[in-house]
């Protein structure tokens, strides 16, 4: 049996994060990492748009508002402090009507309660920072917004812990009774167990009581590529509705410069249902199924306009139209092929029916479970391990 003093639940990057803080103040304890999969950021961590986000998107009292900034600065000095390719190109958000200013304005006024360097500017500004974006009147500048490649930043930080962390990999859990995991490998002892499972981290705390009202829904999404990287020199988003968990389709430039646009953000119907009948499981299918209907039938927060939207989406001519008023110049012919797919584990609470906005990390007996990691978890995953850590009890 493997006894630990930490038990980290997944290698994705929030717990690779954690358990960086982890050796950091622990120095002597031992640490380690299980994870299902063959590698680091294996799922959302390894597949998202690698966009290190600002922070004005989020309200103040907000943990995403808390992490944002701070963690796109301390991810930002990682990258150039060991070398990591890292695009720090900008984003400009843009509006299309004179309805949608008002957006831009509370986007500006969100980024002030933030402190985040946000720039309210007009169109000539505008065209000085990036030629082909188009906006109507006003337009919201964030210098600090980069890309990175996701995957490469998680193999770095999984590398870089080798020697102070045993990862245990292939080693899906089976079971937590007490004090003891067992695993498709064995038994590990712990005495505190962090619950970082992503898509299945509700699957995980329910066998610890805890967050029994909340569900796992997944969202799927991809890009679709775009030949010409010529076509923009910055991050072109759209004004996002602020009731929704999501962007909206933008253009992004990827840390290599080219251009990718979307994404789409269907639900899907099982939870790593990447392409096809992939990693099919009838028992996800049903729950999944019944939340979603509930969801589409209660119609909260518009859910039905919004899952309508994201099914048009998946026709490409609809994807590439959503995008157009983003740029003044763009050719249709130079979109290319979809990006691989990745799902966004979106927490669902079925005391209200309504899908969870912020992080939500809850306790039980001798373990943590970071329920609910969404967008932009990748950008605030060294600040917000600090905030896990510090509430970390019984150690």
């Amino acid at each position: 049996m493997v006894e630990t003093d930490f038990l980290i639940i997944g290698a994705g990057i929030i717990g690779l994060s954690v358990a960086k803080e982890l050796s950091c103040r622990f120095k002597d304890a031992r640490i380690v990492i299980t994870e299902k999969e063959t590698e680091p950021a294996y799922h959302a961590s390894g597949r998202n748009s690698g966009v290190l986000h600002a922070g004005f998107y989020y309200s103040s009292d907000s943990l995403k508002a808390r992490f944002t900034a701070e963690g796109n600065r301390i991810l930002t000095e990682y990258c150039l402090e060991h070398g990591i390719p890292i695009n720090r190109c900008g984003k400009v958000v843009v509006a299309k009507d004179e309805k949608e200013l008002n957006g831009i304005f509370e986007l500006k006024r969100r980024g002030e309660l933030n402190n985040v360097n946000v720039q309210l500017i007009d169109e000539k500004e505008l065209e000085d920072i990036e030629p082909n974006a188009n906006t109507y009147k006003k337009a919201l500048y964030s210098p600090t917004t980069s890309a990175v490649n996701p995957k490469e930043v998680s193999i770095h930080i999984a590398d870089s812990l080798k020697s102070k962390v045993i990862f245990i990999f292939q080693n899906p859990m089976l079971k937590i009774k007490n004090d003891i995991a067992i695993t498709n490998k064995g038994k590990i002892r712990f005495k505190h167990l962090i619950n970082c499972a992503g898509l299945y981290a509700d699957k995980i705390a329910h066998q610890f009581g805890v967050g029994l009202r909340y569900t796992m829904l997944p969202f799927k999404g991809v890009y679709l590529k775009y030949t010409d990287s010529s076509l923009l020199q910055k991050h072109v988003y759209p004004v996002p509705d602020l009731e929704y968990p999501f962007l909206g389709v933008h253009f992004t430039k990827t840390v290599d410069g080219q251009v990718k646009v979307g994404p789409t953000a269907m639900p899907a119907f099982w939870r790593e249902q990447y392409n096809g009948t992939e990693n099919f499981k009838l028992s996800e299918l049903s729950e999944i199924f019944f939340h979603t209907s509930r969801l589409f039938i209660t119609n909260t927060f518009n859910f039905r306009r919004l899952a309508l939207e994201e099914l048009r989406k998946h026709m490409k001519k609809y994807l590439i139209k959503q995008s157009c008023h983003l740029v003044k110049k763009i050719d249709i012919n130079n979109f290319g092929g979809y990006s691989s797919p990745g799902i966004r584990a979106q927490l669902f609470d079925k005391s209200c029916s309504n899908l969870v906005m912020d992080f939500v990390v809850e306790h039980g007996e001798r373990s943590t479970h970071i329920l609910n990691a969404v967008s932009p978890a990748f950008t605030c995953s060294l600040a917000f391990a600090k905030y896990v850590v510090d509430n970390i009890k019984n150690y």
